[in-house]
């Protein structure tokens, strides 16, 4: 069966829509005689720019993948069946999520308002929620000299240091030529250095970096294209095949190698295995986030507006899901290890991720995840200018 070794854990701005030419200023009516004969019409106020609900719905489906990953994990040494799952769904959901951050993080520079932003949207929640869990994990698993250490991401807070780095590099990305090849180059040379350290989880940092890389370069039309009838058609038969394959591989293959947080060295693995599987992963990747892509509905759903919440459902859903192993949940109740306890333990890590994404928690965490902390910043003299300037 797979190695013991399992993830650690765990990704804003929905695509703005074609910004349309502003129409000219009104010109006031004249008479005759060139002279005024009423005020100029006010211009209507612009629209709120609109969500768009193809991204919301990918990124609420990827965290409820997510979210029965972590579920699934303990089932996976005494079910075959939860365990090619399992390595099915470890095959791309993260992917699909850095892909997204990626192309969301297209517009980012030094600005001092993007970097405020950096710094209140990621680096401030990875704070809270490395003493968070740590804490948790003191209490709830009964070790209390756990250290703490904000250079060793625990559990979900790898992917929050992780697009902290990817955000700060962007601008290297969308100048130099060929960054797939080169993040590429990167990730495999990685795999093959054991050297790296867990210092800020470095390994997933930069083995999952390719798809931050291609997500930057992705355009709206990209996707367009994964979204056609035909698309979702082969989609169906890849997802079966790659299932089928995973239910072949789970009794031969480590499942270490989907968390991309080890070298081939701790892998016990050959030096040469390093090249190949960084690829040959990469690419089962790229054609199960097509497919996973090609299935998300582009149109409003009842969950739609939930994607907004996403980061709210992935930080949170995490102490209940190593609570259950800390409590021996899955020791206790003998029951979850067979079929009808497996789907329940799915249908549970589905809802509760789902409420976890809801504006009521939203709103009532938003101190933590999404803070304004407007008090410990100086004020930009251009967004300052900018003020007077729409005031007047």
């Amino acid at each position: 069966m797979t190695n013991s070794l399992r993830p650690h854990g765990y990704q804003r701005a929905p695509l703005p829509p074609a910004r349309e030419a502003e129409p000219p200023p009104p010109t006031p009516h004249r008479d005759t005689a060139g002279h005024q004969t009423g005020p100029p019409t006010a211009p209507a106020k612009p629209e709120p720019k609109q969500r768009d609900a193809f991204f919301d719905n990918a990124k609420y489906l990827a965290i409820v993948l997510v979210a029965m990953g972590h579920a699934w994990e303990p089932l996976t040494d005494g079910s075959r069946t939860a365990e090619a799952l399992y390595m099915t769904v470890y095959a791309f959901h993260m992917p699909a999520f850095i892909l997204i951050s990626g192309y969301f993080s297209r517009s980012f520079d030094m600005r001092p308002h993007r970097l405020r932003r950096l710094i209140t949207g990621i680096a401030v929640p990875y704070l809270i929620f490395e003493i968070a869990y740590t804490f948790f994990k003191r209490w709830a698993d009964d070790d209390p000299t756990y250290d703490f250490s904000l250079l060793d991401p625990w559990y979900l807070t790898w992917f929050l240091i992780a697009l902290f780095v990817w955000r700060m590099t962007t601008p290297i990305w969308k100048i130099i030529r060929w960054p797939i090849p080169v993040s590429l180059a990167i990730a495999t040379l990685a795999s093959v250095s054991p050297d790296i350290g867990d210092d800020l989880d470095l390994q997933r940092v930069l083995q999952f970096l390719p798809f931050f890389v291609i997500g930057l370069h992705m355009k709206a039309e990209h996707f367009q294209r994964i979204r056609t009838p035909r698309t979702r058609l082969v989609a169906l038969p890849v997802f079966a095949g790659a299932v089928a394959f995973a239910y072949w591989a789970g009794p031969r293959m480590n499942s270490a190698w989907f968390y991309r947080r080890d070298s081939v060295q701790e892998l016990a693995a050959p030096p040469w295995t390093g090249p190949v599987m960084t690829l040959a992963m990469f690419g089962c990747s790229m054609v199960l986030v097509a497919c996973f892509f090609a299935w998300v509905p582009r149109r409003r759903m009842w969950f739609t507006a939930l994607g907004a919440g996403t980061l709210y459902g992935y930080l949170l859903h995490g102490f209940l899901a190593k609570g259950s192993r800390f409590w021996g949940w899955y020791d206790d109740y003998a029951w979850l290890h067979k079929p009808l306890g497996e789907i329940a333990v799915t249908l549970v890590a589905a809802t509760v991720v789902t409420l976890l994404c809801t504006p009521p928690v939203q709103r009532l965490f938003r101190f933590a995840i999404e803070p304004k902390m407007e008090w410990a910043f100086r004020k930009d003299p251009g967004e300052q200018a900018r003020s007077r300037t729409s005031a007047a």
